[in-house]
């Protein structure tokens, strides 16, 4: 196992790697006192993946952890040196998580639509693209547009391992 709870002191290395200059690009970012609230709450869980040495190599954010509906939204996802494979791994540990852990019926998440690993890779390990949300987010000053995607637990059951 890559993942590992987070703990409240795991906050400014979440925050650091969300201001990243590889990070900011694709991923928004929150105050640390936001973090600290989401972390708090029963609706999300924050898992990180510890460098060695110290510091984190990766966090992700998972909520909606209290809806009846048993969608739960992959909020966030950060590696610190993409393009190793260590989000592929990441994020197959996510749907073990999401699926068999917290019993999710879809998982689901926005990605820009000019981040073509992260498109990549989500398509590869199953998600479908259920829409695009056009000019839904903010960048500087320009609009961007995010590709909404979502796995089915019984397209998690059926994937090939």
């Amino acid at each position: 196992m890559l993942l590992r709870c987070a703990l409240p002191a795991d906050i400014p290395h979440i925050a650091a790697l969300e201001r990243s200059p590889i990070a900011s690009e694709f991923v928004g970012h929150w105050s640390e006192e936001r973090h600290q609230a989401t972390l708090a709450s029963s609706d999300a869980r924050y898992l990180v993946a510890d460098a060695p040495g110290g510091g984190l190599r990766a966090f992700a954010i998972l909520r909606g952890l209290q809806e009846t509906s048993g969608s739960i939204e992959l909020k966030r996802i950060v590696i610190a040196t993409p393009g190793q494979g260590l989000g592929r791994h990441i994020l197959q540990e996510l749907l073990d998580i999401a699926f068999q852990r917290l019993g999710a019926h879809r998982l689901f998440l926005d990605v820009f639509e000019d981040n073509p690993r992260a498109l990549h890779v989500y398509r590869s390990l199953g998600f479908v693209h259920e829409g695009t949300m056009r000019e839904a987010a903010r960048r500087g000053s320009a609009f961007a547009s995010l590709h909404l995607m979502s796995l089915l637990d019984r397209e998690y059951a059926a994937r090939p391992r």
